[in-house]
């Protein structure tokens, strides 16, 4: 049985009115510059694949008080379903043509993490003067970046601050120390990069939210990773939604004035 095929909770609101949507809906509605499907994905595995897609995006959109367009980041981002993948890996983003791949039996829940991915990349070059092509916000913040000064950039920027530093701004998180603890125990170099800290961050962060789709995220409280806290906790959660939900808000509340001009 395909993973597809599971009944992936979620409490939201009915976004499709029990209708299908197709993958072209998804496009126009997102302004996604592209959505593909593997070869090997069924015509009821893509409807199926379609539906999760748009209800989980809408939820997506609603969590974060946001315009299509920013689901989309300004239609640079492209969706593939069901292509390529390697055993085991649910999700990827591809920073080289900006593409969010989910794999067919083993990408649920993994989309708010993956997105978050692609935001990361998408907006080092709005926060930081010198971010290149392939810079990620998160790894410039660690480094001598220049920033470009705003107030939404410095809400963002706070976000970082309280994932990967102290308080006083002077040495790493003790979430950021203890998942390069769980990293060394595992003979690794993963958990505690910075996109990858900030990404379960933002994932466990919206898993936290009374809105819950199952399909977008899951995992950030019961599983292993959990268990070894790679998530950040409760209180961090909290810290983190101060500036992250606020900041995305008020992204949102820019851009529809914008649109309304």
């Amino acid at each position: 049985m395909s993973r597809l095929d599971q009944n992936f909770y979620r409490n939201g609101p009915n976004h499709r009115a029990g209708a299908d949507v197709s993958f072209t809906d998804i496009v126009k509605l997102f302004g996604f510059r592209g959505i593909r499907t593997g070869r090997w994905v069924t015509a009821e595995e893509q409807q199926r694949a379609a539906n999760l897609f748009f209800d989980a995006l809408c939820d997506l959109q609603q969590l974060l008080q946001v315009p299509e367009q920013v689901l989309s980041l300004n239609q640079s981002l492209t969706l593939t379903f069901g292509i390529g993948g390697q055993p085991g890996v649910c999700a990827h983003y591809q920073p080289r043509g900006r593409i969010l791949a989910l794999a067919k039996n083993a990408g649920a829940g993994s989309l708010a993490h993956e997105w978050f991915h692609a935001f990361d990349h998408y907006i080092a070059s709005k926060v930081f003067r010198d971010a290149g092509n392939q810079h990620f916000a998160s790894r410039c913040f660690l480094h001598p970046h220049r920033i470009k000064p705003h107030p939404l950039n410095q809400l963002l920027l706070e976000g970082f601050k309280t994932l990967l530093l102290s308080p006083d701004g002077t040495q790493s998180s003790a979430w950021f120390v203890h998942c390069a603890a769980l990293d060394r125990a595992r003979n690794q170099l993963y958990l505690a990069q910075p996109e990858e800290l900030c990404a379960r961050a933002f994932e466990a962060m919206l898993q936290a939210q009374p809105l819950k789709n199952h399909f977008l995220v899951s995992g950030t409280r019961q599983s292993e990773l959990a268990k070894a806290g790679a998530y950040p906790d409760a209180e961090l959660l909290q810290q983190l939604s101060t500036h992250w939900l606020r900041y995305f808000a008020l992204l949102g509340q820019v851009l529809m004035a914008a649109q309304r001009e």
